[in-house]
């Protein structure tokens, strides 16, 4: 999957999948081969942090 360019839908595509898929942002990025530092920094730009206790992006 590519990694959707518009950072609202990759925010709901994110938490969507950390919620209901995977354990932590590693093992997402890790499978949809995405770099985890571009996923952050993109929702970054929206104010958008990883919170690893809640496993989403607050």
């Amino acid at each position: 999957m590519d990694m959707p360019n518009d950072s609202a839908i990759l925010l709901s595509v994110v938490n969507m999948k950390l919620r209901d898929f995977y354990a932590d942002l590693d093992a997402l990025c890790s499978d949809l081969e995405w770099s985890r530092a571009e996923v952050e920094e993109k929702l970054g730009k929206i104010a958008y942090k990883y919170d690893e206790t809640r496993n989403q992006f607050v």
